[in-house]
Order: C-alpha cells, then structure tokens, then sequence
C-alpha cells in the first residue's frame, strides 16, 4: 500500500493524495460508504460504483462475525468475493462494539466479552483473534482493537483506556506480524488513536501510534456526543502529530460540514452511516442545504430531486414523487434517496479535492459549510 501526497492548501491543512492498494487507487480526500454486513443499505454494488462513484467502502468486523460467520466467508474467498465487490474494502474492529454495546460486554486485560445480540451467545474478542478474523474477511485495511471511551469520562478512566488499547495494539501488529493475508493481495493494519477529550491524552496518543511504523493512522473516539468543538480542537491536534506522509482516517464523521471542516484540519479519510440512515427517513443532503422532504412544502413541487446531483436519480424523480414513497413506506424510496446522499458525499470530497488542488479550497469550503448546513 502506497500512500502519495499530490498537493496541499496553502491556505488550511487540507491534503490532497493517492492512496493505491491491490483492490484499486483511492483519491483523498475520501468519504467510504458504510456496508456495515456486507453491503450499503438500500445500494446494490453496481449503483456503488457507477452512481454513487464509492472508491472504498466498510465492513464491520462485529457484525459479520456474527452473519454470514467467518467459516463462509473464507469458504467464498474473503469478503469482496462473498458481495461482488471488486474495490478495496475497510473493516472496523469491532472496537466502537466495546462503545456502542457497553450494556452488553465485559471488558478486561484480555479484550472484550459480548453477549450476542441475536442469539444470546458469548462472544471473545482480543486484539489477537480479532487481527485473525479480519485476515479471514479478507479488508485491503484493518483496524487494530481498541476501546472508544464513551463521552464524558474521567481523565483517569479516560487515560486508562487509551493505554489498555495501546497495549492491545502492541498485541494487534505482533499478531499480524505473525500471520499472512489468506486471498493472495496485500492487508494493512492502521492503529487507532484515543484519548477522549482530553488534550494531553490525545497527544500522548498520537505520539505513541505514530511511533510505530504503519501504513495509516486512525483517529478514534470522535462523534459520540462531545460538542463539535471538541471534535475540531482535537482533529487539529492530532493532525499536527501524525506523519505527513501518511492518510488519516478520522472514524464515524460525520455531517458534510463535518467533513469539510476537518478536511481544512488535515484529515484523508472519513466513514458514516449519516447518508445512508438518514435517507431512509426522508433526510436529502443537497448543495444547496437540507432538504426533509416529507414536510408538506415538497408535496406538489414537480422540480428534480436535485438539479446539481450528478446521480441519475437526482433528475429522473421529482420531489413530490420521492416525498409520496417516503411517506407510502415504499422500498423503492430507500434506493433514491441512499443513492442521491452517498452520491453528494462523494461528491462533496472530490469538489474538496479539486479545490485543494486548485490552491483555493479555504475559501471555498467557508463557503459551503454554511451553504450545505441550512434547512431548506
């Protein structure tokens, strides 16, 4: 995996690059769909490629260990094989797990134990079987196990998590160190970075993974109820520590002004299930704002779905059509409206991206952070 820096703004720490894996390159700044059990909601992987225009998308190494189960994903070759998706492929840990279903795990030295949601099971995760099933679901990128503190936390809770995770991540690149990728093409893992939010962990934090020599770097922990603020102190931090050469990979975020904004900050890479989650309940992000397109004012507005969007939905279907499946609970209403999102997120990267390259990117994403944040 080859990492290459093509340009930088003069006027932010906005980055422009290439990341180039055995699945494909990936041009950053990037937005990756979520398929948390092996595919995007609502999206078949066709649509992904030639609508939405996804260059990596996400697995969730919870969730498919759970379904289909790792003993038929490695009987279908690995993940890209078992969905039909020939790009590069992310998987989490399993890591926000620890966070999401804190009322159903037990955490020690060892990993985590979870209580399976779907038949009551136990379940052991440590940083050494959870390197393992992600070599068997087969992800171009593999995220080391870690604890996401919940917000707020103590300072002392907060410190001793981040360094139960540093120690688990020692345990994650020995075990992958000692292993090899099982379908004949190239994995790295990338560390993830905590610390709540507190400064001096999270300095300490990205000290300590950028010491050790990965092919990136994640920044964890963010987007789980602290004030945005917060989120933004802590990006700019970070993103003066970590290595210049390599992408970082902020995990979870968030909003399109989310993204653009720590775009300026210097992070490459970004994941949500926002688009997608909130398409389904009739949310439509737009360049021109937020469009909640059950309210009554779309009712008989007969004008595209979106006149700027480059996804062929976007001008095929009127407001007033998506607005009536929405509201009649159709299915076909969760294909349109996942389509249009995921296409203006990619979007809204590869626009970033230009605009970096161009030399103009602060100005223009101060622009359009107001821009895409109003309600229409």
């Amino acid at each position: 995996m080859k990492f290459t820096l093509e340009a930088c703004d003069p006027g932010s720490s906005a980055r422009a690059g290439r990341l180039v894996t055995d699945h494909g390159e990936i041009e950053t700044p990037i937005f990756m769909p979520v398929g948390t059990v092996g595919t995007v909601k609502a999206v078949p992987q066709i649509e992904l490629k030639e609508e939405v225009n996804a260059q990596i998308i996400l697995g969730n190494t919870y969730h498919l260990y759970l379904r289909p189960g790792i003993e038929t994903l490695e009987m279908a070759g690995g993940l890209h094989k078992f969905m039909s998706w020939d790009g590069p492929i992310l998987t989490d840990s399993g890591g926000f797990q620890v966070y999401s279903l804190a009322h159903n795990r037990k955490l020690t030295e060892e990993g985590a134990q979870f209580r399976n949601h779907i038949n009551g099971d136990l379940i052991n995760f440590t940083p050494e079987n959870v390197v393992d099933i992600q070599r068997t679901i087969g992800a171009d990128i593999i995220m080391a196990f870690d604890e996401c503190p919940p917000y707020p936390s103590t300072h002392d809770y907060t410190k001793k998590s981040m360094e139960r995770t540093h120690r688990w991540l020692e345990r994650c690149f020995t075990r992958f160190a000692e292993t090899e990728p099982k379908y004949g093409y190239n994995q790295e893992l990338f560390p993830i970075l905590q610390g709540g939010s507190y400064s001096d962990l999270r300095k300490q934090s990205a000290e300590y993974i950028s010491s050790i020599d990965a092919a990136g770097y994640a920044i964890g922990g963010l987007s789980v109820g602290e004030p945005i603020e917060e989120m933004y102190k802590t990006s700019e931090l970070v993103c003066g520590i970590l290595p210049k050469d390599k992408p970082r990979y902020l995990m979870g975020v968030g909003t399109p002004a989310n993204i653009l904004e720590n775009i300026a900050l210097g992070v490459d890479m970004f994941d949500c299930v926002m688009p997608t989650r909130n398409a389904r309940t009739g949310t439509l992000f737009t360049w021109n704002g937020i469009v909640n397109i059950k309210n009554k004012k779309w009712e008989h507005d007969f004008s595209p779905l979106d006149p700027a969007g480059t996804a062929v939905v976007d001008n095929m279907y009127s407001k007033s059509y998506v607005r009536h499946l929405i509201r009649a609970d159709e299915l076909l209403a969760m294909y349109i409206t996942s389509v249009h999102n995921l296409a203006f997120y990619l979007d809204l990267v590869k626009e970033a991206r230009k605009h970096i390259k161009a030399g103009d990117f602060l100005e223009w994403k101060n622009k359009m952070v107001k821009q895409v944040s109003q309600r229409l």
